[in-house]
Parts: C-alpha cells; sequence; structure tokens
C-alpha cells in the first residue's frame, strides 16, 4: 500500500497539517461511515486542494472547501441523475459508492463502502464522456499514488501537469 510519503515525494511537501480528528467524527457519525485511514492522512496534511490543476479533494474542518457539503451536494445530485448515468448504487450504504473528488475533466471519483470490516474499500471513477463507472481495486493511497505518477486511473494527468506532479490549496 502506498503511503503519504510515497505520495509527498512526488506532489512535495503539504502545507495544511490538520491534527483534530473531531471534524472527522463529526461527517462519519452523520454519514454512517469511516473514511479509509489513508483518505483521512491525506486531506489531514493537504487539505482543501487542487491537484495538478485537476483532481480537487476536501476537508471536513474547513468552511471553504468542505468535504460533507461536498459529499452532501454530490449525493444529492446523483439521487436526481438520469437513470441510465447511475449505473451503480450511489450513497453510504454498504456496497454504494459516495463521492469524495471531482476533475476538472468531469470524472467524479468514489469509494465503494466495504460490504463488510473485512472488506477492503475501493475507488471508483465515474468518466462522464463514456458515462460509465471504472473500478480500481485499490485503496485511495494506491490510487493517489498512481495518479500522481501520471498513470490510467480514470482521471489521466498528463496533459495538467506536464511538468511533473504539483498541488495548490483551495479555499
Amino acid at each position: 500500500m502506498a503511503s503519504l510519503d510515497h505520495i509527498r515525494a512526488l506532489l512535495g511537501e503539504p502545507r495544511f497539517g490538520w491534527s483534530d480528528p473531531a471534524p472527522w467524527h463529526r461527517l462519519e457519525g452523520d454519514l454512517g461511515i469511516v473514511f479509509p485511514d489513508d483518505f483521512r492522512e491525506f486531506c489531514d496534511a493537504y487539505g482543501p486542494v487542487r491537484i495538478n490543476n485537476q483532481v480537487y479533494t476536501a476537508h471536513p474542518g474547513v468552511a471553504n472547501g468542505n468535504l460533507g457539503r461536498l459529499i452532501r451536494s454530490d449525493l444529492d445530485a446523483w439521487a436526481h441523475a438520469p437513470e441510465d448515468m447511475v449505473t451503480r448504487p450511489v450513497g453510504t450504504g454498504p456496497g454504494e459508492l459516495f463521492p469524495w473528488g471531482s476533475a476538472a475533466s468531469g470524472e467524479t471519483m468514489f469509494f465503494r463502502v466495504p460490504m463488510d470490516a473485512s472488506e477492503a474499500w475501493s475507488v471508483f471513477v465515474h468518466e462522464s464522456d463514456e458515462g460509465e463507472f471504472l473500478e480500481y481495486a485499490m485503496s485511495f493511497g494506491d490510487w493517489m499514488l498512481a495518479y500522481v505518477r501520471g498513470e490510467d486511473v480514470g482521471v489521466c494527468s498528463r496533459d495538467f501537469a506536464p511538468d511533473g506532479p504539483f498541488f495548490q490549496r483551495v479555499g
């Protein structure tokens, strides 16, 4: 499993440095889920951030770039999306997909909630051009590391980061 150190080596030193777990606990209680540890670690390190001027992630502890607001807004949008677009169950229940990020190129990134504690999380990307959900049976850290390396994980960074990976704080 990729660690934050692997991502940091390519992306650069984070400057957010959040350490209070209370906003995570509130959001997890509200949604009835527990976020993957590596996702929380990344968001706590980098905060609301745009990576390669393309992939956007948020954080539950800030007003601008609030993860809870993003997830609720996206869940509402998916609940009202045309039926033929929603080919996977979207929500926060076991086996459902819930959004955690978006891309300037139109993709939405999701986690699939494990059916039980023994099952691993996986990342899904809704590819907007094709209208399909692509599964990446890997942790968030592995997915993010692959993305930062420029590998094909549903969101391609090569055109957005021709000089190498970078991030910008949002909010």
